[in-house]
């Protein structure tokens, strides 16, 4: 993009001020600022202060695989996991574009230790929950990892450093999520720095599309991958590329798959798996009416029991189909740091704009079928949040002890 026609669309949108000294940048500030003009999604923005809550379709349960049913199968679930695995169609990507702000870290989510009288770190246990499967299978399974602008330096820093936590290098492969500009309250785009716009991730949702803009996909169809199975940075217990949770997912026919934990309160603050006008669909806790939250099955289980936990497994050609497809955009109020047009770094304390997302979740939606295959918590559910507190490092900490590990 050339500076007239950043001048001419920023103009058309109301945006003039983002070009304020531009003529004394420097040609790589320059070609920074222009490039990010290019990549605008102008019909997101216009949504600032204009978003509109997306209605409900019909809710009815959904059929899920509860544990029951998995251990009457297991060995059969499991046989066909790892023979998928052995023929190298499985994949594992990791979402790790988070900070660990919020637990005092600076530095991405995944460096956090959760040792006590050792050092243990986020991604080491999800390493070492990852080899526990290839170790099993005879064979390394191909690791994508999706980090952020601002982490993916040093994520990719500290692996090295590391050495991969003796994962092989050469099936570890590192990409960074797409971003979204941010806006004040009245839509107008934020500015970082000189030349730079302010920018966060796009939220999980946008994983498949960055791992294509990335060129990852050539990677994927190279190694024969058919399925890719996605999970989130903090949930150190999850069991990663489980053999079991695949061959239920083929044995199914189904084309996705979810893990899920059996709630233990129906106002319990989880995405909830359902049918959503008789497609698959992830209902947030305070989008079920009361009616719906406490319902009951005649077996004495709440009738909108599973809980999602950011473990899914997508067949590769189905995403592929989808990925055209446009996911709702989530206008999320947030504190984003700006430069004034005086040159001053504000660094707010409370709101002062709008964020733009997709989700992970929104992607269920998009598929024809999914599995809700439930898993014990206490074995599979240990999220770090908080410092302390309800899904906190004291209560992963609790729970990674109580499932062997050495802390």
């Amino acid at each position: 993009m050339t500076k007239d026609e950043a001048l001419k669309v920023l103009k058309e949108h109301d945006q003039m001020h983002v070009m304020e000294g531009f003529d004394e940048l420097s040609a790589a500030q320059q070609e920074m600022l222009l490039s990010q003009i290019a990549d605008l999604k102008w019909e997101e923005i216009a949504l600032a202060g204009n978003q509109k809550e997306i209605p409900l379709g019909e809710i009815t349960p959904i059929k899920g695989m509860d544990i029951e049913e998995v251990n009457a199968k297991k060995d059969e679930f499991e046989k066909l996991g790892l023979d998928a695995i052995k023929e190298g169609k499985v994949a594992a990507l990791l979402l790790a574009g988070g900070m660990g702000t919020r637990l005092g870290l600076d530095k991405p989510k995944g460096e956090l230790n959760v040792g006590i009288d050792k050092t243990l770190y986020i991604f080491e246990c999800l390493i070492n929950n990852l080899m526990d499967v290839t170790k099993a299978a005879g064979k390394s399974i191909p690791l994508y990892i999706m980090t952020s602008e601002k982490n993916n330096d040093e994520t990719i820093r500290f692996f090295e450093e590391q050495n991969y936590f003796g994962y092989p290098k050469e099936d570890v492969a590192f990409f960074v999520q797409e971003m979204a500009a941010a806006v004040d309250y009245d839509g107008k785009l934020l500015v970082e720095e000189p030349g730079r716009l302010a920018t966060s991730p796009n939220g999980n949702g946008g994983w498949f599309s960055s791992l294509k803009k990335a060129g990852l996909l050539e990677d994927v169809h190279k190694r024969g991958v058919e399925w890719i199975n996605i999970f989130a940075v903090d949930n150190v217990l999850q069991r990663i590329c489980d053999p079991v949770f695949i061959g239920a997912t083929l044995d199914s026919g189904m084309v996705s798959g979810s893990k899920v934990v059996r709630k233990v309160d129906p106002y319990e603050k989880m995405g909830v798996m359902c049918l959503e006008d008789g497609r698959p669909s992830v209902v947030e806790y305070y989008e079920l009416s009361d009616e719906m939250a406490q319902a009951k099955n005649p077996d004495g289980k709440y009738t909108y029991a599973y809980g999602v936990i950011l473990n899914y497994i997508f067949r590769v050609d189905k995403l592929e189909e989808i990925v055209g497809k446009s996911l709702p955009v989530h206008v999320v109020e947030k504190k984003i740091p700006y430069m004034t047009s005086a040159g001053e770094f504000v660094k707010p304390t409370e709101p002062n704009g709008y964020k733009f997302e997709t989700l992970a979740v929104d992607m269920i939606r998009l598929m024809d079928n999914n599995l809700p295959f439930e898993v014990v918590r206490e074995k599979e559910f240990a999220p770090i949040k908080n410092l302390h507190g309800v899904d906190s490092l004291d209560s992963a900490r609790e729970l990674l002890k109580g499932n062997g590990v050495e802390l």
